[in-house]
């Protein structure tokens, strides 16, 4: 059974192939009726950071975004809805992630294909973080091994 927050489902299904993404949602989808609630689009956010020293607000630049919101209707009358915000330009991808959302939420007929690569995602995730780590682990540097003055510099 899923063990992974809704809140997560899209980061690990970023993680793996644009291409298994968009085929997993076309299969799911083949037999279901799927609406558009708003039209895919793309566009541009503005990231706004807060300064530390002054706590003004200022715009640090702009980073892709898409959204798609879905209405899906399954052969056997049941209906759900997927959306899906990403930091990301390709609107088709986003509305793909919309449709594995919904289908896995409501459990409509494939859930269990849209889950299995959700776990296969999280698999790429955690072997991400772990290289991650590993990485800044390597960069540490021990500080104990400088001294301000040794006996021995005193010549």
């Amino acid at each position: 059974m899923n063990n992974i927050p809704r809140s997560q489902w899209l980061r690990m299904w970023q993680a793996s192939e644009p291409s298994h993404i968009k085929d997993l949602a076309k299969q799911v989808s083949a037999t279901c009726s799927v609406t558009d609630l708003h039209i895919p689009k793309a566009g541009l956010g503005l990231l706004q950071l807060c300064d530390s020293a002054m706590g003004d607000a200022y715009f640090l630049g702009e980073i892709p975004v898409t959204k798609a919101h879905v209405r899906i209707h399954s052969p056997n009358g049941h209906v759900a809805e997927g959306a899906a915000i990403c930091m990301d330009d390709r609107a088709g991808l986003t509305r793909a992630m919309a449709i594995l959302d919904g289908v896995l939420a409501a459990k409509l007929p494939g859930w269990e294909l849209v889950e299995r690569s959700l776990q296969a995602g999280a698999v790429h995730v955690q072997a991400d973080a772990a290289l991650r780590r590993a990485n800044l682990s390597a960069t540490k540097v021990d500080f104990s091994l400088l001294s301000t003055l040794d006996e021995d510099d005193d010549a």
